[in-house]
């Protein structure tokens, strides 16, 4: 099991479809589950995204302030856990993120707690993907990112993008060392190729994502799905990016052993 972190830079690279993508595609085993943590101190996009704000704030990130510093971060997590499936299977999962940014300065205590948390689950047989926005790698969240087996800077092939991404890149290794394998999750929407960004920022492009408006707008806005959308470029080329992380991860675990195992309080 892994967890698996997604961060991005200035303007709008696609972090949060990016996760989506990635959520809707992991390959999962029997009895595997996954969830998407939205953990972007900016405020999440997922409720009133996909999710088309039907479930207010009912739901969230900022529930589990209150929970975390009464010592029930665990028990709490997994009552705020949205099903995204269709049939209903809670295999795949989403803790939805922050609906106002002036919450972040009550989840202080907590970014710990659920970094943790996140590192325990693979107990029970959960991987966790953890949006972190452009800014959540950094400051007090930015242990959600030290204590992740992979790192994945998302980028469009810009010049815009890239610069902003080899800023952050140079940050991030500076703050997490060798704990987490970085990478970068490639938007296809610019004239570089993976090669050149690759050798340019000195990161290892995982995999690519075609830049499709329309398909992604179901994953970032809640649109109606095209025709085949689950077989579209977009979600095959997600497939193929999971494949390549799962690779990622395998090779931390390689180079730092198993973690050991931890038990974590009200999984269900």
């Amino acid at each position: 099991m892994a967890v698996v972190a997604l961060a991005g830079g200035l303007g709008a690279p696609g972090v949060t479809t990016a996760a989506m993508a990635l959520l809707l595609t992991w390959p999962l085993g029997t009895g595997h589950r996954l969830v998407l943590a939205e953990c972007d101190p900016d405020g999440g996009a997922i409720l009133p995204g996909a999710l088309q704000g039907t479930l207010g704030n009912t739901h969230g990130m900022r529930n589990l302030a209150l929970a975390g510093r009464r010592g029930q971060l665990g028990e709490a997590f997994w009552r705020q856990l949205v099903d995204v499936t269709d049939a209903g299977t809670r295999d795949r999962l989403v803790l939805p993120g922050l609906y106002d940014p002036a919450h972040a300065s009550s989840m202080g205590p907590v970014w710990d707690q659920l970094a943790h948390l996140f590192a325990g689950v693979e107990e029970h047989q959960h991987d966790v993907l953890v949006d972190l926005g452009r800014r959540g790698a950094f400051g007090p969240s930015g242990v959600l990112a030290q204590r992740a087996d992979v790192v994945l800077m998302v980028a469009q092939n810009t010049l815009r993008s890239l610069q902003s991404a080899e800023v952050r890149l140079t940050a991030l290794r500076e703050q997490v060392g060798n704990a987490p394998e970085i990478g970068l999750l490639l938007v296809d929407r610019g004239p570089f190729p993976k090669e050149e960004v690759s050798k340019h920022l000195k990161t290892e492009v995982v995999a690519t994502l075609p830049w499709r408006p329309s398909e992604a707008a179901v994953l970032s806005d809640g649109a109606s799905q095209p025709r085949k959308f689950a077989t579209s470029e977009l979600m095959r080329s997600a497939r193929t990016a999971t494949e390549k992380v799962q690779q990622l991860v395998a090779v931390r675990r390689a180079r730092l052993g198993a973690p050991s195992q931890r038990v974590v309080a009200g999984a269900r």
